[in-house]
């Protein structure tokens, strides 16, 4: 495996980066600014990433993406429509689409239907409004009636999709613990105490350079098991996925409590961006859910 990105999925982080700076959240505020919600669901939209599948991306492309975009708090889809369109085909084609996890449509902003897996069959279901919950960037819904059946799976897809929803999860996790990490490192260098800024005191820069040390080892894992999706046999791309969404969850965590402890007091105000950053790492940690004994080998 190599693990440099090419020239390509290096020019599609940065224009993701991009977009993420110049129209994901700024301010806890921005979440209330529907001009620039129209602007960022339009440019997402025009940019086709949430098809990235049916145009023959890698598990790798869709993970830099899904990293960039949890970094910069976009709180428009694009997990669960990137997902359903490796699923179903071209999401340009069909309704607006999301998946399932754990028995709720999930990035379900504007979504009309939702795709189940089951075993190897999907279903469809309509979906009820979405709603805001503890994520505050992303919408979840309920499903509505009976599921219909879509169409099988191959073993093979069904398993290779948990691989890509994992590695999906995963990348949003270490975007968004990296975002965290920013946030806690900027306030650091500007917020003074004694005359100084507290980042120049060991016991704030020590946790910083812990969160860091976690943030390096989670792109690591994640690089690996997006390239597992579409190289390694779909078993082994699953296991890479749970190893590296057991690891990344944990990181992303106390990362982003980190970023809380940082701030101190104002880290715990609706006004700080961190707990953003929290409630989605929790979130993300908790879509497609993994467990130790998943994981038969490989560890030790």
């Amino acid at each position: 495996m190599d693990a440099r990105l090419t020239s390509e999925q290096r020019q599609l982080r940065d224009a993701a980066a991009k977009l993420a700076d110049d129209l994901g959240l700024g301010s806890v505020n921005d979440m209330a600014d529907e001009r620039r919600i129209a602007r960022l669901e339009q440019t997402v939209a025009s940019t086709g990433w949430r098809a990235l599948r049916s145009d023959g991306a890698s598990g790798v492309e869709v993970a830099i993406v899904a990293e960039e975009f949890g970094r910069g708090l976009v709180d428009v889809p694009f997990l669960g429509p990137v997902l359903a369109d490796d699923l179903w085909g071209p999401a340009e084609s069909t309704p607006p689409w999301t998946v399932v996890a754990d028995g709720r449509a999930i990035d379900a902003r504007g979504a009309r239907r939702a795709l189940l897996v089951q075993g190897e069959s999907i279903l469809s279901s309509a979906v009820a409004p979405a709603a805001i919950g503890a994520d505050q960037t992303r919408a979840e819904a309920a499903l509505i009636g009976v599921p219909e059946l879509l169409g099988e799976l191959s073993t093979a897809q069904a398993v290779q999709w948990r691989a890509l929803a994992l590695v999906a999860t995963c990348a949003d996790l270490v975007g968004t613990a990296r975002g965290a990490h920013a946030l806690a490192t900027d306030y650091a260098k500007v917020r003074a105490q004694y005359g100084k800024s507290i980042g120049s005191y060991q016991a704030v820069a020590h946790l910083l350079a812990e969160g860091l040390a976690l943030i390096e080892g989670s792109v690591s894992v994640l690089r690996h098991a997006a390239w597992a999706v579409d190289e390694l046999s779909p078993e082994r791309a699953v296991q890479a996925a749970v190893i590296a969404k057991l690891y990344c969850a944990r990181a992303a965590l106390t990362v982003c409590e980190t970023a809380v402890q940082v701030h101190g007091g104002i880290g715990n105000t609706w006004e700080c961006l961190a707990h953003l950053y929290l409630r989605r790492a929790l979130t993300s940690t908790e879509l497609f859910p993994t467990s130790l004994e998943e994981i038969d080998r490989g560890l030790s």
